[in-house]
């Protein structure tokens, strides 16, 4: 059951029940280093889970911290990450900037592309479409989702793509962008 779209007066309060996630599951046949890292983390408390997760991004994608962006939960199934409409995203009508939301949408499909490529794959983002269709209203949350069969195949072919489906809704229930994310991924040994 998805806890989308969320209403402005309850926000803080879905943030925080987002936090509360179940603990990841792990699936040794997927074990990706990503994987094994939100296991471990999955011990945690769910604030510090979450926290401690979007700091280790963040160190190691500086654009992302840039912006912001906070994991909500993470998992092989679904990626769901929150960004906070603040000065530092925002074009110059008040809502978050275009980059700002094909961030949000890009870092929400390739993290979960990369919770199911094993270690000795590379994701690698093919192409980005996205449709702006008005403007967004306040904070915005990406929800990326990958079905069983995808993630088998993933972990199955050495190369191959796939289009991560992104649903991006802003504070009012809507969504303001429809986003399509092609990823391929190849092997990290070169022939």
């Amino acid at each position: 059951m998805s806890r989308l779209p969320f209403k402005a007066e309850k926000q803080d309060d879905e943030v925080r029940a987002w936090r509360t996630a179940p603990e990841a599951v792990i699936d040794s046949s997927a074990a990706s280093q990503l994987n094994r890292t939100v296991y471990r983390l999955g011990k945690l408390r769910p604030a510090l889970r979450w926290r401690m997760l979007t700091w280790a991004f963040g160190k190691n994608v500086p654009f992302m911290r840039t912006a912001r962006l906070q994991f909500l939960e993470l998992s092989e199934e679904r990626a769901l990450l929150f960004l906070r409409n603040r000065r530092r995203v925002q074009n110059h009508i008040g809502s978050v900037h275009a980059a700002a939301v094909a961030l949000l949408a890009e870092t929400a499909s390739g993290t979960l592309l990369t919770m199911n490529l094993p270690d000795d794959r590379v994701p690698l983002l093919k192409s980005m479409q996205i449709e702006y269709l008005k403007r967004a209203q306040g904070d915005l949350l990406a929800e990326a989702t990958l079905e069983a069969s995808a993630r088998s195949r993933m972990r199955a072919e050495e190369k191959g793509e796939i289009a991560v489906p992104v649903k991006v809704t802003d504070q009012s229930g809507a969504e303001p962008v429809r986003c399509r994310m092609l990823w391929a991924w190849v092997s990290k040994r070169r022939p």
